[in-house]
């Protein structure tokens, strides 16, 4: 699957993204995320508070996106680089282990700083959700037509999978799963291996996988 560049007005939007991230966080990790306010995440991007609104409906979600930074189409991207005859499972399991583990010290460092909070961590594992419509999209490329609804249904189970994945990996300390309101029970700190989560997580799906690529070849 072929993507044209984007266009002049895209780019744009994707400049003022990034300067909102960008600025989001260093002035939480200058000032911690609780002292900083959507209004001064705005100023020092350079735009005004309604178009910051336009783009991110917290400033968690501005935060945490620095750290993500449009991982969610750079794993359809990877998928829909995979050679036609990979495993669409395998495809998929490997794109999600790759975006989230190749990681550089930067975002290891917020990722301590996101998980000592509850409402960064929340948005962290909500930004999993992301996933589901590019991947949908290359995954019914890959089906075809007659496939469409089973792609949405393995993205969604995808980007599922990947947030169970995730709390697993970043449990409170002393806890052996995430309680029912994250944050409450203090330090959160990663656990383990998350490539080895996230192929543990993923691995039931690999039979509906299976099954959807061998009804698309008939």
């Amino acid at each position: 699957m072929t993507t044209p560049p984007p266009g002049l007005r895209e780019r744009k939007k994707q400049a003022t993204r990034e300067a909102l991230r960008e600025a989001a966080l260093r002035l939480a990790v200058e000032r911690g995320p609780e002292n900083v306010r959507v209004e001064e995440i705005a100023e020092a991007a350079g735009v005004s508070p309604r178009t910051y609104n336009n783009y991110f409906a917290s400033r968690e979600q501005a935060i945490v996106a620095a750290v993500t930074a449009d991982r969610e189409t750079r794993i359809a991207a990877a998928v829909a680089a995979r050679p036609a005859g990979v495993r669409l499972a395998d495809a998929v399991t490997e794109a999600v282990v790759e975006q989230y583990t190749d990681t550089g010290g930067r975002e290891r460092e917020v990722l301590l700083l996101i998980a000592a909070r509850a409402p960064l961590l929340d948005a962290f594992l909500g930004s999993t959700a992301d996933i589901e419509p590019p991947l949908t999209a290359v995954i019914a490329e890959r089906l075809g037509a007659a496939e469409a609804l089973t792609a949405r249904v393995l993205a969604a189970s995808t980007a599922v999978a990947v947030r169970i994945a995730l709390e697993d990996w970043l449990r409170p300390v002393g806890h052996s799963a995430l309680p029912e309101r994250l944050g409450t029970a203090g330090l959160v700190v990663p656990s383990g291996s998350l490539s080895d989560r996230l192929r543990e997580a993923l691995a039931p799906l690999a039979p509906a996988f299976d099954a959807a690529e061998g009804r698309a070849r008939q």
